[in-house]
């Protein structure tokens, strides 16, 4: 499940929502530390119903050592009119922009001291990577996804 190093041919996308738009497969491999563990789920992309704003549902099971357990967690996805998207906690704190319209993007989050770097890399109108890197003083921590539409 790991991300090819070589650079992969990228797949525009005009509307980064349009295109993530339904239900995706979810395969992340997690490092911490040292530790790794594994995530295998499902994300679902969707229109909130109240406003403008977009949901990224996710929910699955974390594997980490001899432990198993449900996870998930939600975003709010708020589209701009250039086809981008502004990105935050299920809470209304600012994340990150998403712009997927060369097939590559890559966001930066500054959270205290910790420094998270989001790679999108968008493959085929059926899959897309993400790669976020996390650093800090006691953090160390990558988790790499791979993200295949569901068929409907």
């Amino acid at each position: 499940m790991a991300m090819p190093s070589s650079s992969p041919a990228l797949h525009a996308v005009p509307d980064a929502l349009t295109y993530l738009a339904g239900s995706w497969s979810v395969e992340r491999e997690l490092y911490d530390g040292g530790n790794t563990g594994s995530f295998t789920g499902r994300a679902e992309f969707r229109t909130d119903g109240a406003d403008e704003a977009w949901l990224h549902a996710e929910e699955g099971v974390v594997e980490w050592g001899d432990a198993a357990w449900n996870a998930g967690r939600t975003l709010l996805m708020l589209p701009l009119p250039d086809g981008t998207a502004e990105v935050s906690f299920a809470d209304g704190r600012p994340f990150h922009l998403l712009d997927l319209r060369r097939g590559r993007w890559t966001a930066v989050h500054q959270c205290a001291a910790d420094r998270y770097e989001g790679t999108f890399t968008v493959l085929s109108p059926d899959e897309w990577h993400l790669r976020w890197a996390v650093c800090g003083p006691t953090k160390d921590q990558l988790l790499t996804s791979v993200y295949r539409r569901v068929p409907r």
